[in-house]
């Protein structure tokens, strides 16, 4: 059997905080060859995916030695010999090789290259492009991207509390005019801060790392690298903020350390719902800690119809947690990150659980990156519809934007942009 694995690899590499990460390369009978990378978050939610670190005083902890081993022992015994092609039953035998809930055992950056790689390489056998092969003659679209100008919260040393603040632009014709969209706004916005003397890095994502006296103040400024750029906000280019608020708020409380005070729940989706009023925002990602299920449900159905309420850390790739949390209602899009899951499939059935329930779907990359751009396929073949990978700068970032106008460009006449339509507002 041509696709039948024939060597499992897995090796040492670097991700783009220059922390150690696992990638997997897996060769099939017919020599056709897959790698896959594991990337890592910097916010993560407690009930995703956990990986597998050597903890010593060595790279800060971060070794991944015992990853690689448990990769080249136990997982490629196990798999060799198995059918690439048959994608499900490759990630059923790495769960239950795991045998742990979190995959804590084996780790989750393991399993998650492994997958991947597995992946690749059968799309290789196939001689298909990645796209095309998970799409399997369904419908594709070219995704709308979701991109970060400035950075906070545990991307920029908690400069601001939000950590994402963003721009769609639902106007473009297509992915690549998105794009030059962006960048006119990112260079804006870089002048802008620049001129104020408040311009201090980069972010790990990419954005603008900034000095700011509010939250509010961000948002102002936001706004008028829009307006500065030549668009309309709210018409043209519209906001998207990720709160990530698990990172400052528990039990009901949240403490906002750059303004130095501390809300309730109801509170703090007045604050947000405040924002939604004054600001041209169409979609908010994590606006509640992942223990205040109460004050999701209330933002929701007081702002659901017009802005798209993203889980994250809330529902962490999860299809049973999605599938709750369109029962209870209690947001409205959910974003999709694979080192969440752990496993290709896992990963796939979370966002068909989103998009049964009716719900926006956000491929997402992580803030911990490589130059792998699998997720660009995953949205297209999937018919994702939106596509976060961070900001306009830093190559891990820039390679997967790059490879979306390549695989606009292939699709040719027969590429839909999702745009607007795939953001799941309902006015």
């Amino acid at each position: 059997m041509s696709s039948a694995i024939a060597s499992v690899h897995g090796r040492r590499i670097w991700d783009s905080r220059g922390r150690p990460t696992v990638e997997v390369e897996v060769t099939l009978a017919s020599g056709a060859k897959g790698r896959g990378m594991a990337p890592a978050g910097a916010s993560r939610g407690r009930f995703e995916a956990v990986d597998r670190r050597d903890g010593a005083a060595a790279l800060g902890g971060f070794g991944v030695s015992d990853a690689l081993r448990g990769i080249d022992d136990e997982i490629a015994a196990a798999l060799i010999g198995m059918d690439a092609l048959g994608q499900t039953q490759i990630d059923a035998r790495l769960i239950e090789l795991d045998g742990t809930e979190d995959k804590s055992r084996l780790g989750g950056n393991a399993l998650v290259a492994t997958s991947l790689a597995v992946l690749h390489a059968a799309a290789a056998d196939r001689r298909q492009p990645l796209w095309a092969y998970v799409a399997n003659g369904r419908t594709v679209s070219v995704p709308i991207p979701e991109i970060q100008i400035f950075g906070g919260g545990a991307h920029a040393g908690r400069r601001i509390d939000i950590q994402d603040l963003m721009v769609m632009a639902p106007s473009a014709k297509s992915f690549d005019e998105a794009l030059e969209m962006t960048a006119e706004i990112y260079l804006a916005a870089g002048r802008i801060m620049a001129k104020r003397g408040h311009l201090a890095g980069v972010a790990d994502e990419g954005g603008h790392w900034p000095v700011f006296e509010s939250n509010e103040a961000a948002l102002d400024t936001l706004v008028a690298a829009i307006e500065e750029a030549g668009f309309v906000p709210g018409e043209q280019v519209a906001i998207s903020l990720d709160i990530a608020a698990s990172e400052f708020g528990s039990g009901g409380r949240y403490k906002l350390g750059l303004e130095r005070r501390e809300l309730d729940s109801d509170a703090m989706c007045e604050l947000m719902l405040r924002w939604c009023d004054r600001y041209p925002i169409v979609s908010m990602e994590d606006p509640l800690s992942e223990d205040d299920a109460a004050g999701w449900r209330r933002f929701t159905a007081a702002v659901g119809g017009r802005v798209q309420v993203i889980g994250d850390d809330y529902l962490v790739t999860n299809a049973a947690r999605i599938a709750k949390a369109a029962e209870q209602r209690d947001v409205n899009a959910v974003l999709i990150k694979l080192n969440q899951a752990g496993t290709v499939t896992e990963t796939h059935a979370a966002l068909e659980a989103g998009k049964n329930a009716g719900f926006g779907t956000i491929v997402s990359a992580r803030s911990g990156e490589t130059e792998d751009t699998t997720i660009v396929h995953l949205a297209v073949g999937w018919n994702a519809g939106q596509l976060k990978v961070g900001s306009f700068s830093r190559s891990e970032r820039m390679a997967k934007w790059n490879e979306a106008i390549r695989v606009e460009e292939a699709l040719g006449d027969a590429a839909q942009f999702a745009g607007m339509s795939m953001l799941g507002r309902r006015r």
